[in-house]
């Protein structure tokens, strides 16, 4: 299988890294085709400009590279920390550049869009890992966990992937080395039964 993973986090030293890591060893190990961007490594430029709001507007290779990525891919995984109840900000750019119109979902014949569009991903299954260090519960009660409602709701259901999981890992900032392996374990064991051993 074809997967595409998304890292959104500015420090290498990071849990959100250890999770990538552990994530592209489990896919390779079974056998999966990686396409693995680092966004902040890789300087990923987050502002949509005007002149690619259109579908037919001509992209950037890099904006175009990711298109092409994205449209091909058989599985998503995306790992970022919870920032004030949303993605990082070039995760967000992210989103706006690639999950396009004509390459995640597209709408009706004679809609001009207002109604609903159709999903385009080819992608049958999305996990997201995100960090935190806010409880669960207050997540829950106190912000409605929005993660959950963008990831789920806003973009991976409306784009037409419907296999979808989402893992939130609290509270990192008083974790311990023990619980963290715990957590990479859950990591590897989760990707693993999406993404199960490649068989030819």
């Amino acid at each position: 299988m074809n997967i595409s993973v998304i890292l959104a986090h500015p420090d290498s030293n990071s849990f959100n890294h250890a999770i990538a890591t552990r994530v592209v060893t489990a896919l390779e190990h079974s056998g999966h085709q990686v396409h693995f961007h680092d966004l902040y490594a890789e300087d990923f430029p987050p502002n949509l400009p005007s002149a690619e709001i259109a579908r037919t507007a001509d992209l950037p290779e890099i904006i175009a590279n990711h298109c092409r990525e994205i449209g091909e891919a058989d599985g998503v995984i995306i790992i970022h920390p919870n920032w004030w109840g949303m993605p990082p900000a070039i995760l967000k750019g992210w989103v706006d550049r690639v999950i396009r119109p004509g390459v995640a979902y597209e709408f009706i014949e004679q809609d001009q869009g207002e109604g609903v569009p159709l999903g385009l991903l080819k992608a049958d299954t999305a996990l997201v890992f995100n960090t935190s260090n806010t409880e669960s519960e207050r997540e829950q009660q106190v912000f409605g966990d929005p993660l959950e409602t963008i990831w789920r709701n806003c973009i991976f259901d409306l784009c037409g992937c419907r296999d979808f999981h989402r893992r939130m890992f609290n509270i990192v900032v008083t974790s311990s080395e023990d619980q963290r392996r715990q957590w990479l374990e859950e990591v590897q064991t989760l990707v693993t039964e999406k993404f199960p051993r490649n068989v030819t």
